[in-house]
């Protein structure tokens, strides 16, 4: 993960002071860009250990349309919790556990103005299957009427398909990158989505472009990302699907065999936003 260290390494060495909601301090580069060719392997993080198992119930609770936590608790997953404790989802005007119009909702039931849904993800899966060459196979999570309903507002807001000569590629832009926690999650959930849509559309995956916009490491996180830089990145792991999922939505956790990721020790630091 080549391209990850040198992300690093750019804000590093180019990142300008700012403040954050947070009022922990950053510094933070304005736009920024990585490519990861899914030939080379899947692009999960081996400087430090990540877990994939995180990930991949993440996404399919995405996918799922579903914005409570319980699906994810259900399977051992707690990354969102402290955005769902009672206080908060009060606080926003949910039911216990309810995180609001958050990513699920946003790609599997966007609310119109006449009180339908749309559903952007399958649309997007349909368009690929009958005109791959739209350049509209577009899925938003970014809806200014409610981005204030929302304790964190969509940062991976915004993602795009693109096909030529029989593969597929996605391209996502994130408004606000938080390079140490986030952005490897990031990247590891759109590689294994691009591999997803690309198996139910019939297509090869071939790469997952990200663009960042505000870019950023948490004054608490320098340390942790200096201390990635010394490590050598390993092999990346390979990651194969279950051959017999043609379905978006048929897909399990146990669809999904990682092999062959051995990464360097995790490194904790304190969560940021």
């Amino acid at each position: 993960m080549k391209q990850y260290l040198d992300l690093l390494n750019y804000v590093l060495e180019n990142g300008e002071r700012k403040g954050d909601p947070q009022g922990v301090g950053n510094i933070a580069v304005c736009g920024y860009q990585m490519r990861f060719k899914m030939d080379d392997g899947f692009p999960l993080l081996t400087t430090k250990k990540l877990s994939f198992k995180s990930i991949a119930y993440e996404l399919l609770w995405f996918i799922r349309g579903d914005t409570n936590v319980k699906y994810l608790q259900d399977h051992g997953v707690t990354i969102w919790d402290e955005w769902a404790t009672p206080e908060m989802s009060a606080k926003y005007g949910h039911k216990p556990g309810e995180l609001g119009p958050i990513y699920g909702e946003k790609w599997r039931h966007w609310k119109t103005r006449e009180g339908k849904a749309i559903d952007q993800l399958g649309q997007a899966i349909d368009d690929i299957k009958r005109n791959p060459n739209s350049r509209r196979l577009i899925v938003s999570s970014w809806d200014p009427e409610d981005v204030d309903k929302v304790f964190v507002a969509p940062c991976h807001c915004f993602f795009k398909f693109f096909v030529a000569q029989g593969k597929l590629s996605l391209h996502l832009f994130q408004r606000s990158a938080d390079v140490f926690l986030g952005v490897p999650f990031n990247i590891a959930s759109y590689s294994l989505l691009l591999m997803m849509v690309a198996q139910a559309t019939g297509l090869k995956a071939n790469e997952f472009i990200h663009t960042l916009s505000d870019t950023h490491l948490y004054l608490n996180h320098l340390e942790q990302a200096k201390l990635q830089l010394t490590r050598e990145p390993r092999p990346l792991p390979r990651l194969t699907l279950n051959p017999e999922i043609k379905n978006i939505d048929e897909f399990d956790f146990d669809d999904f065999t990682l092999e062959g990721y051995d990464p360097h020790p995790s490194i904790k630091a304190p969560v940021g936003i």
